[in-house]
């Protein structure tokens, strides 16, 4: 007797492909409706802040003590609207505002690049090796988190900006540098060294992270499997251990460009990071302070854009863990 299967006319559940990894991470995350508008309106800002040398309405740093403190919203005396207004010297807000963004979310995103790149690799080879390897690299690390960061990221910032030639920059680094940030070469020496600066201490979570997630799949029995079908110490460690442990290091990575973006707004509000000229939102914010007094309205304008970042990025970090958990259903 054969038994026979009745199909449900539309129903074609068994039919539907099996949704990726990806696919139930999207589909997830876009239930964070908070996450969603945040993500929409950070890469809003970064396609504007990478189109500021082509919608700046006034060059960056003209100044023109004629139209000092101009308020937003205004026309100043020689008939040019000013959408945030004039700083101190007369140069245009909204243009040095649109530069800083650059400047600032480039350097954030950089450092924590480089820092993250470090702390994955540390961490994968501590976890995996075990052994004197992974005591040497876990008593490095445990010696680097003690360090007081703030102060020795002031001190080596002072050092490195001043003597920017003491870094051996190839000139075609440093134009290639200065093309993303549009800014000069020099000023692209500056920034290098405030992104080698902040990588340097910003890497420590992540390999503890990591080297915690190597721990927990480094015995599973596929891992054991390529080792006895003679995989690579390399092969193994791409192609299995890596790719297990990535989605906690994406939501590391996002809360990470936060925490460098406060710091290098920290740095250059304190004066020990990018300097003027060059606009960044912490420079930006540590000039205005001085009037802040007398114009009440400076410190908002570069401080918002740090505010709304700092918000939006602890946001879509939040939408990656849920969506990346796998413990959620859904």
């Amino acid at each position: 007797m054969t038994a026979t299967t009745t199909v449900v006319p539309g129903d074609e559940t068994s039919r539907a492909p099996s949704e990726t990894q990806w696919q139930i991470v999207l589909r997830r995350f876009r239930k964070h409706k908070i996450a969603v508008v945040s993500l929409v309106l950070l890469v809003m800002l970064v396609i504007i802040s990478a189109l500021a040398p082509v919608i700046a309405p006034f060059p960056r740093d003209a100044p023109n003590l004629q139209t000092r403190f101009v308020p937003p919203f205004t026309v100043d005396s020689q008939g040019n609207f000013r959408l945030f207004g004039t700083d101190h010297l007369g140069r245009d807000f909204y243009t040095r505002l649109l530069y800083a963004s650059r400047v600032s979310l480039g350097t954030a995103f950089f450092a924590t690049l480089i820092a993250s790149t470090i702390g994955i690799l540390l961490g994968m080879i501590a976890g995996y090796f075990g052994g004197w390897v992974d005591i040497a690299i876990s008593r490095t690390l445990e010696v680097v988190a003690t360090f007081p960061t703030l102060l020795l990221l002031l001190i080596m910032s002072s050092i490195l900006v001043q003597n920017i030639n003491s870094i051996p920059i190839p000139d075609f680094f440093a134009n290639f540098l200065a093309w993303i940030f549009a800014v000069s070469p020099r000023e692209a020496r500056i920034i290098f060294a405030v992104i080698l600066v902040l990588s340097l201490f910003g890497w420590t979570g992540t390999a503890r992270l990591m080297r915690g997630m190597v721990l927990s799949v480094r015995e599973n029995v596929y891992i054991e499997s390529s080792r006895a079908l003679g995989a690579s110490n390399v092969r193994i460690l791409g192609r299995h251990v890596f790719p297990n442990a990535l989605p906690p290091m994406i939501v590391d990575f996002t809360l990470g460009i936060n925490a460098t973006l406060v710091a290098e707004s920290a740095l250059s509000f304190l004066g020990f990071g990018i300097q003027d000229p060059t606009p960044t939102w912490g420079n930006m914010l540590s000039f205005a302070q001085s009037y802040m007094f007398q114009h009440p309205w400076m410190p908002l304008i570069p401080s918002l854009p740090i505010l709304f970042c700092s918000i939006a990025i602890n946001y879509i970090g939040d939408g990656l863990r849920d969506a990346l958990d796998p413990r959620q259903r859904g």
